[in-house]
């Protein structure tokens, strides 16, 4: 990476946490073997009762509390970023190796704000399939498991994450982002855990997320969703 493009930019990497503690080891190693180089990391737990705050306290990382939701604690850590680029991921991704360079040149090439495309840690055809659709640069093809960076300037310049929304909450800023028209879908892949498919059905939940994608489209209210979905999902 060049010294201009590193000066030019700088990442702050946002990860909102609620009972993670089984998983958050494996993530913050896995994050260290794929990023070039060390950024900025900021983890903001909703009020964990697994012991997770309490063992990010003994880590080197930075780390705040705040209120559940995870409009609301990623509005939380990025009010506390000093980056200008922010990166919004969840838990139990799996990056593609040295993702923060390959922000950074995106950022650097114009991207102001974008995505990963995705696949399932799975083979089953069925999520593969899924999965594929992400390539496509278009609303409906989005979700929040395939992360979000978005600059200082544009994020604040829409106000963040709604937190009204209890679900949905990526769909709806990034609604915003392709109402401005400027949205980049980048080539390289993030993966993510297939777990909660498995345990709901696979067939069965990919309807249930595609009937939220649709009722978001429709302008349905974030209450209905949050209903929808408790019920939905298990």
């Amino acid at each position: 990476m060049t010294g201009v493009l590193t000066n030019k930019t700088k990442l702050s990497i946002v990860v909102p946490v609620l009972n993670e503690r089984d998983c958050i080891t494996t993530f913050i190693n896995h994050l260290k073997t794929q990023w070039c180089q060390p950024q900025e990391l900021i983890f903001v737990d909703g009020g964990s009762t697994d012991g997770t705050w309490e063992w990010l306290q003994k880590q080197d990382v930075t780390a705040y509390r705040s209120p559940q939701g995870r409009a609301v604690q990623m509005n939380a850590g990025a009010e506390q970023a000093s980056g200008n680029l922010y990166y919004f991921i969840h838990v139990d991704s799996t990056l593609p190796y040295h993702f923060d360079q390959t922000l950074l040149q995106a950022s650097h090439a114009g991207a102001s704000a974008g995505c990963f495309q995705l696949e399932f840690d799975s083979k089953y055809w069925l999520l593969q399939w899924a999965a594929s659709g992400s390539r496509w640069n278009h609303l409906l093809c989005r979700g929040g498991d395939q992360s979000l960076f978005i600059t200082k300037k544009r994020f604040e310049a829409l106000q963040g994450f709604n937190d009204r929304y209890r679900v949905c909450e990526d769909l709806e800023l990034i609604k915003r982002l392709y109402r401005q028209g400027a949205f980049t879908v980048l080539p390289q892949k993030i993966k993510t855990s297939s777990r909660r498919f498995h345990e709901n059905g696979v067939a069965r939940l990919l309807i249930h997320f595609g009937v939220l994608h649709l009722m978001h489209w429709w302008g349905v209210g974030p209450q209905s969703l949050s209903l929808y979905y408790r019920w939905a999902v298990r």
